[in-house]
This record gives C-alpha cells, sequence and structure tokens, in this order.
C-alpha cells in the first residue's frame, strides 16, 4: 500500500474546519449528530481523506452510542494506536494509507468479533451498494 503523505496546508485546503478536526487533530464530533450514525443502507464506507474502503455496511450494528459502530473493519485499511488523551488509555483507528483519524475500537461490540469500532461519520465517505475490490 502507497501511503499519501500531505502537507497541514494541503488538508486544510481539502477539508472544512470540522472535518480537519476530526480526520488530520483526531477530534471527536458530537453524539448522535453524524451523518451515519443511523444510516442502514448497504454499502461501504472510505475514507473521507483517501477514499480507501474501510468497513462494509454489513458489519455496522446500532451500538447506541451515538456514533456509526462496526463490529469489524477491512484489516489491511484499519490501524490501530494507543491513545492516551484526555486521562486514559484507549485505541485509536487511523486509515492505513493516509493517516486520518478515523476513532477508536472497544472489546465490548457483538459476536463474532466482541469489538465496536466506534467512527466518526465525518471521516467517512459512503458510497451505497458498493463492495470492497479484493
Amino acid at each position: 500500500m502507497v501511503k499519501i503523505k500531505k502537507t497541514e496546508a494541503q488538508w486544510r485546503e481539502e477539508l472544512s474546519p470540522e472535518q480537519f478536526w476530526v480526520c488530520r487533530q483526531k477530534g471527536t464530533e458530537r453524539s448522535f449528530t453524524g451523518e451515519y450514525n443511523d444510516n442502514k443502507t448497504e454499502g461501504v464506507y472510505h475514507c473521507l481523506c483517501c477514499g480507501a474502503p474501510l468497513f462494509e455496511s454489513e458489519t455496522k450494528y446500532d451500538s447506541g452510542s451515538g456514533w456509526p459502530s462496526f463490529y469489524t473493519a477491512l484489516s489491511e485499511q484499519v490501524e490501530e494506536h494507543t491513545d492516551r488523551s484526555h486521562g486514559m488509555q484507549r485505541t485509536e483507528v487511523t486509515c492505513a494509507r493516509c493517516d486520518a483519524h478515523l476513532g477508536h475500537v472497544f472489546p465490548d461490540g457483538p459476536k463474532p468479533t466482541g469489538q465496536r469500532y466506534c467512527i466518526n461519520s465525518m471521516s467517512l465517505r459512503f458510497q451505497a451498494g458498493d463492495k470492497k475490490e479484493d
């Protein structure tokens, strides 16, 4: 996979201020405000910044958290990192291609994985009917 590297100025030019804050500065949108929290359409969720496919709709579920939640990610497209901000330890999820901040993953999800990928809608672009290409 070829990494996408851009300067802060380039990202600021391409993204809205809110998108830049979430995707490049590790912000978090307010719960229950994201465009995709209640989306039930079949398709694929892609990285807003680079277009990499990240999550398939069949793995999305209603966690009640107020953010789109998935029980698994397209593993080759998502990276996990230790996040010690805000006085706690969590696992941050980023796009493997462009390092965009997506959200966090928690070990309290449903079967079969037990994982809850809690993702900011603002870091995603949804394509209905889309299927991940191998």
